[in-house]
């Protein structure tokens, strides 16, 4: 496998001594276009590695407002191979921020699993994180991305024994996402004083980074987690902004990238003075 954006990315994240910040957008939401230029600009406002889901109508790991970002997505006709001509298009002007994707296993095999990861290579892809594929069950899938060059990243949760940690992160790369909290996205909120133990020990077990995703809303918990983690995902918090700027007939792109400018400020000061993890 190919983890050279995404390692090239960690390091530089190390070297600054900070936590990186990860933005979670749905392809698609809430139409290609506005879609197209929030991905653009999620550098800009301070994304350091993007993950970019593509919409499936019965995305079990997801809480309402992801749900409801798929189903808007849907209903402008999003597609897998839209979401593959929106990383294209992002790629046309940045060369440099790990892109992943993130869905569910039945697009995949409808797809094919080879010609996935082919596709998935072409467009510019770093990653895939596949929420609803067991490990066990992910040697065709694992073989695949291998040969196309992309990094398969796994879920880890505080349920994962020692025993499990192992079979997580046997054919991991790039990262380890940690779920921090038990349930669907959106809901719970991540507590880093419980995070911080299980970062260390999935860190120990993998020898890669973890970035840390589900329940991190605000500025302050997004600052909480990255003093424990090597990254912090906010997805929940994102779509929501989207749903909103709709809502009120607002600028969706200006919205939602505000949002995640003050989210990463957060996340970039948050070790400021102490030591780094």
């Amino acid at each position: 496998m190919s983890t050279a954006r995404i390692d090239a990315r960690f390091a530089a994240l190390k070297a600054e001594g900070r936590a990186g910040f990860v933005a979670y957008v749905m392809a698609g939401d809430p139409d290609a276009a506005t879609a197209a230029k929030i991905l653009a600009g999620l550098p800009g406002a301070g994304a350091d590695l993007i993950e970019v889901g593509f919409p499936f109508s019965d995305p079990m790991a997801e809480g309402p407002p992801i749900q409801r970002a798929a189903q808007r997505a849907l209903a402008k006709g999003m597609t897998l191979a839209g979401t593959f001509e929106q990383v294209r298009g992002f790629r046309q002007s940045d060369q440099t921020t790990p892109i992943i994707l993130m869905g569910y296993m039945n697009l995949l095999a409808s797809w094919g699993i080879e010609a996935f990861a082919n596709s998935a290579a072409e467009a510019g892809v770093d990653g895939l994180i596949v929420v609803d594929c067991p490990p066990e069950e992910a040697g065709p899938l694992a073989d695949a991305l291998d040969a196309a060059g992309v990094s398969l990243i796994r879920l880890t949760t505080p349920t994962s024994d020692d025993a499990r940690l192992a079979t997580i992160v046997r054919r991991t790369s790039g990262f380890v996402y940690y779920v921090s909290v038990a349930g669907v996205t959106g809901v719970k909120e991540a507590d880093a004083a419980v995070v911080a133990p299980h970062v260390a020990r999935v860190r120990k077990a993998s020898g890669l980074p973890v970035a840390v995703g589900f329940g991190i809303k605000t500025p302050q918990r997004a600052a909480e987690v990255a003093r424990v983690a090597d990254a912090v995902v906010v997805g929940s918090a994102l779509v929501d902004e989207i749903a909103e700027a709709v809502a009120m007939n607002e600028d969706v792109t200006k919205r939602v990238l505000s949002k995640v400018d003050s989210l990463a400020k957060a996340v970039r000061t948050a070790r400021v003075g102490q030591t780094t993890v």
